[in-house]
């Protein structure tokens, strides 16, 4: 996305540059997922090392996107304070709830395989003008999300068919895709407090958002308690294979991947 053209001295509607440039953290990342990737692909080393590095590094690239989308969206929208926050510069030790946000989705992604929704840009919607905005803004996170598993997933069918390579490097990819699908589906739920809920919220009645607001700082505890239950968590996981077999993601490569970055059990 262009931003708009920085001054002479050096600021951009008042913001310095520097809060636009990706942070070393976050392109500390881009590097161990790139060097897990050579790894998986050349078999060097522990093979399941090598895919629970290519693919937590890249599920936590993919969660400073998703949460630089939502930032992105929300500067462009009229938050200009944003930017002093740090969320334009990727930098994950900039959101909000690190532990929310970082810790436990990757704690869940290794013990059940799920993509976990963080809670992490803090936006202050008093600066963004109009519904549609607001609804805009929660959306981006999401549709990077969707953007991503759709890329993932064709470079598994493609590469996979063409390019040839480790069963263990498409596995990691495969899982990530799978990954992205599953964040995708949650992050779309109108869960309060959520990225579905929040892209309604604007546009209930005064007493309906009354009471959504009351309930959003619970949205992940409800959303835990949702995915507890047999038969809603059976039919969420029931609706993302479907999602992953209508896109053609081999279900046997993802689960090889959800076994294998478990090197501790090998």
């Amino acid at each position: 996305m262009a931003y708009d053209r920085p001054g002479a001295d050096g600021l951009v509607l008042g913001v310095p540059k520097a809060a636009f440039r990706p942070s070393p953290v976050f392109l500390g990342l881009v590097a161990l997922f790139a060097v897990g990737g050579v790894l998986a692909w050349n078999g060097y080393g522990n093979a399941r090392f090598n895919v629970f590095l290519f693919v937590v590094s890249g599920w936590l690239v993919s969660l400073c996107l998703h949460e630089y989308a939502h930032a992105v969206v929300a500067y462009r929208a009229g938050d200009r304070d944003i930017a002093h926050r740090g969320y334009l510069t990727l930098n994950p030790l900039k959101y909000t709830h690190p532990l929310l946000s970082i810790v436990l989705p990757v704690v869940v992604v290794l013990l059940g395989g799920i993509g976990l929704p963080g809670g992490a840009v803090w936006v202050d919607r008093h600066a963004i003008p109009g519904r549609l905005r607001h609804t805009l803004v929660s959306l981006a996170g999401p549709a990077t999300n969707v953007l991503f598993a759709l890329v993932l997933v064709a470079a598994v069918r493609i590469g996979t068919q063409s390019a040839g390579g480790p069963v263990e490097f498409w596995a990691g990819v495969a899982l990530l895709a799978f990954l992205q699908i599953t964040a995708s589906v949650l992050n779309l739920l109108p869960v309060p407090g959520l990225d579905g809920g929040n892209m309604i919220q604007p546009w209930l009645n005064p007493q309906w958002r009354k009471m959504y607001d009351l309930f959003a700082p619970y949205g992940f505890l409800l959303l835990f308690a949702l995915l507890w239950n047999p038969r809603i968590g059976g039919w969420f996981f029931d609706g993302v294979f479907a999602v992953g077999d209508a896109l053609g993601l081999p279900s046997w490569l993802y689960a090889t991947g959800l076994d294998l970055i478990r090197f501790w059990q090998g």
